[in-house]
């Protein structure tokens, strides 16, 4: 089965093969699939009660139109979108790594040079996000994953942004700013700085920065304590990151003087290329080898 979608008059049809099923949580399922060229992509589809929240499909509508545009060494190309479908889907690049927290619990908690290397990267990401249009608002370590080319940001919660979803109960408190878990306020750019902030907290000391716990004690914490530092490396990077944690968004640092502070502490070596994440990111891509091997590489052809 194909879709025809409509770009300029003209009638295009595309036809995506899926491989396996990898993913699946409050917004959508995530297939491994390949489009039309062979290319291996993520095709994630949206389930179908979200598209009943008022205004979804002209917030979908304009998020991945949004995520279309980005471009950047570090995020997950987004490649095509169905956003009239009776199920909205978003098809983008498939990176292949062990997310952020297998990195981290295999390699252990990051140094001040790898800290500066990680968080430029991210930043650089974060920017590019920023230029096509809205912040991300929704990053948390399970949408980072770790490459043989650096980290690559590979959703954009787009669907759960359309949604109107919840962030305190979305699966990602200790990351989520302030502003955000409180009503009325309005989130932008500096909500990102937030995240980013408490993704290397995370990185550095293997902790969320607001604690574990219910989803009332973590938003708790993140409205009115300060964030667990204890263990971050470097005569920097507490006050740096406190900085970014910070329950004010204008007392937080902007994304490219976060990019610029992070930028002069990087290592030369990214640890990504060095043992063991290395290794681990190899066994990732054998584990993908070894699932194409078993199914042909191919899989049945899908209506996305």
């Amino acid at each position: 089965m194909a879709y025809d979608r409509r770009d300029h008059g003209m009638a295009e049809r595309a036809e995506y093969r899926i491989v396996s099923l990898i993913g699946e949580g409050g917004t959508g399922r995530v297939h491994l699939a390949r489009d039309p060229a062979g290319r291996l992509v993520a095709l994630k589809t949206v389930h179908e009660h979200l598209t009943a929240a008022p205004r979804f499909r002209e917030r979908f509508r304009r998020e991945a139109a949004a995520a279309l545009r980005v471009r950047g060494p570090f995020t997950a190309t987004v490649l095509d979108a169905g956003t009239e479908d009776q199920q909205p889907w978003l098809a983008a690049e498939f990176c292949v790594g062990p997310p952020l927290v297998e990195a981290i619990t295999t390699a252990g908690p990051l140094g001040p040079a790898d800290l500066g290397t990680f968080g430029s990267a991210l930043a650089v990401a974060l920017a590019a996000i920023h230029g096509a249009g809205p912040a991300l608002l929704d990053l948390k370590p399970a949408h980072v994953l770790i490459t043989h080319r650096g980290p690559k940001i590979v959703d954009f919660g787009t669907a759960g942004r359309s949604a109107g979803l919840d962030p305190a109960g979305s699966g990602f408190l200790g990351f989520v700013a302030p502003e955000e878990l409180t009503p009325g306020s309005r989130a932008d750019t500096p909500a990102d700085v937030f995240a980013l902030g408490a993704l290397l907290a995370l990185s550095s000391t293997g902790r969320n920065p607001f604690g574990s716990g219910s989803a009332e004690q973590v938003t708790d914490r993140t409205l009115h304590d300060a964030p667990d530092l204890v263990g971050v490396p470097g005569g920097e990077w507490p006050g740096f990151l406190a900085a970014c944690l910070a329950t004010a968004p204008a007392d937080r640092p902007s994304m490219p003087e976060a990019l610029a502070w992070c930028a002069e502490r990087a290592a030369p070596v990214p640890w990504w290329e060095q043992e063991p994440v290395a290794d681990l990111i190899r066994e990732h891509e054998g584990d993908l080898a070894e699932l194409l091997a078993v199914s042909g590489g191919d899989g049945a052809a899908t209506d996305r």
